[in-house]
């Protein structure tokens, strides 16, 4: 069983940036592949990015690539998306999400999931 708690969400102005946090509860979390969501109103649940069990790896959607980087630290047992240039149509709900395998992005593949902490860009 894994449990995730994000925090680090708030309201901020188009072109600050915020630093997100998942903190895990395992004992295995060196060894799961986690991922970052997130859901606008009246949107479908969108793939940030996601990173492997050693950090070696990391993927991000077009729409973030360039702005976003995730991070872990196997010390401290979480996982970060540092948000830089942040845009008003990053507005969304962002959870974290944990899996045993790297390697994809869809959401329904990830097997634990937090819940979530609200980023709200103003124009």
């Amino acid at each position: 069983q894994v449990q995730l708690v994000e925090s680090g969400g708030g309201l901020v102005q188009a072109g600050d940036s915020l630093r997100l946090s998942c903190a895990a509860s395992t004992r295995t979390f060196s060894s799961i592949a986690m991922g970052w969501f997130r859901q606008a109103p009246g949107k479908e649940r969108e793939f940030v990015a996601n990173i492997n069990w050693s950090g070696s790896s990391t993927y991000y959607s077009d729409s973030v690539k360039g702005r976003f980087t995730i991070s872990r630290d196997d010390a401290k047992n979480s996982v970060y998306l540092q948000m830089n240039s942040l845009l008003p149509e990053d507005t969304a709900m962002y959870s974290c999400a944990a899996r045993f395998r790297y390697g994809t992005t869809l959401f329904s593949d990830y097997h634990y999931w937090g819940q979530g902490t609200q980023v709200t860009v103003s124009s």
